[in-house]
């Protein structure tokens, strides 16, 4: 890969010579928008790449105001072709045949993806993308037109970061510091809260794996942290204690995946979750054969809010909202007393029954079930952090994933919209019926 990068380098180099000597078309005397049309028809490959670089400084060099602009542009003067998509299809409809079918797949391309093939040539190009979506999604919800560029650089990232290109390894304290520090400043489940706390989740009795692409060689994409225990864990805390005997790895039979985080904003709605903790199960089984039982101890990060928006459609629901309200009510045994199996209750009805779009409408819950993996036990007081309390009114849950019945739970989810889930987790799900009527 270095010398894939001075090798990269010095075409670029070149190319500026050639950029550069070109009378009013220079990269330092061009605008974006210019860059961009000669990227995309220039065919000289030193040229080109300098064209990318170009283009990666100087949207490096705008403000919002000129991201959004050229997202703009982007929309409006590089989009289809409609006079080429035309003819194409006119030339299919004569004589439809591979041929005229490829030029009209080709036609119908927009001209922003090549411009982003193009900026992807440079030295850097790949972050240089992944940053511009980055800047990209903010804009898209009073911006919504830009969905089609969005379409675009998604399309093309899923591409360059599909499965086949990504590297899985595992972390520990051995890993190169300026990779931990990554994983402290993108850690967005459990807070990090400093180096002892890192070296502790990297400890015997952990383990720590991530995926890599060969353009970020230095960049997780995403990373899990697993405890190996005994049983099924329930709290975080306990997990995360470090007055906590080690266990030997050898000892354990359950791997506990306590915190998935994804670390860049601009590949959201990529999905690496999935083949993530499938490759670190099939990881783990080759290294502990003992054991027996993979699960995750997962927040629900919008079941808070559901909560909140609840308010008013029954009086025992109103009743409980008043209750955690009072601060740090999770501390208060008479309060927790109180609140503790309606909660436990209402949240079995969340992740059942609440949907978006044929989903559960927790999006940690719509990942996990659609991986396979079975709604197995609700446990109280399991994040007792600020965060766990406001987002999931304490509770985490445990996904698990039945290594005989994945596929079969999968197939129930993705085709009928079934949740499977274990005969407590049923229980509770029939008592909040009860209880959301009164």
């Amino acid at each position: 890969m270095t010398f894939f990068r001075t090798f990269l380098s010095s075409i670029a180099d070149a190319g500026r010579e050639l950029l550069d000597g070109r009378p009013g078309r220079g990269a330092k005397s061009a605008d974006i928008n210019t860059l961009c049309a000669d990227l995309i028809t220039q065919k000289g490959e030193a040229l080109g790449t300098a064209l990318a670089c170009a283009v990666v400084d100087a949207y490096r060099d705008c403000d919002e105001d000129q991201k959004r602009t050229f997202f703009t542009t982007l929309l409006t003067d590089f989009d289809v072709n409609q006079q080429v998509l035309n003819e194409a299809i006119a030339a299919y409809q004569a004589d439809a045949n591979p041929t005229t079918a490829h030029d009209v797949a080709m036609a119908a391309e927009s001209m922003r993806q090549r411009v982003i093939r193009g900026i992807n040539m440079a030295p850097g190009g790949t972050r240089a993308v992944i940053n511009m979506r980055e800047d990209l999604l903010p804009l898209l919800q009073a911006e919504p037109g830009l969905k089609t560029v969005d379409s675009d650089f998604k399309h093309l990232l899923s591409s360059w970061f599909n499965r086949g290109f990504l590297e899985l390894r595992r972390i520990d304290w051995s890993t190169p510091a300026n990779i931990l520090e990554k994983l402290i400043a993108y850690e967005a489940v459990h807070e990090i809260r400093d180096w002892d706390d890192l070296r502790r989740r990297l400890d015997s009795d952990r383990r720590c794996y991530a995926f890599f692409h060969p353009a970020l060689p230095d960049e997780p994409l995403i990373f899990v942290e697993v405890a190996l225990v005994s049983g099924l864990a329930g709290s975080v805390q306990e997990l995360l204690d470090e007055s906590i005997a080690r266990i030997a790895p050898n000892d354990a039979d359950t791997a506990i995946f306590y915190s998935i985080s994804n670390c860049q904003k601009g590949l959201r709605g990529i999905s690496f979750g999935n083949f993530l903790i499938k490759q670190v199960v099939a990881e783990l089984r080759g290294e502990l054969p003992g054991l027996k039982t993979f699960s995750t101890l997962s927040p629900l990060p919008g079941f808070g809010h559901w909560l909140q928006s609840m308010r008013g459609k029954s009086g025992s629901l109103d009743a409980v909202l008043d209750l955690i309200k009072e601060p740090d009510w999770q501390a208060n045994p008479d309060l927790t007393d109180k609140v503790q199996m309606p909660l436990m209750q209402l949240c079995a009805h969340y992740l059942v029954h609440e949907k978006r779009r044929g989903g559960p409408l927790d999006g940690v819950a719509r990942f996990h079930l659609g991986n396979g993996a079975r709604l197995e036990r609700i446990n109280w007081l399991g994040d007792v952090s600020p965060k766990g309390v406001e987002e999931s009114a304490s509770l985490l849950v445990n996904y698990k994933y039945d290594l005989a019945n994945i596929e079969s739970n999968h197939e129930a989810f993705a085709n009928d919209g079934k949740i499977v889930h274990s005969k407590q987790v049923g229980e509770q799900l029939a008592a909040s019926a009860q209880f959301m009527a009164t």
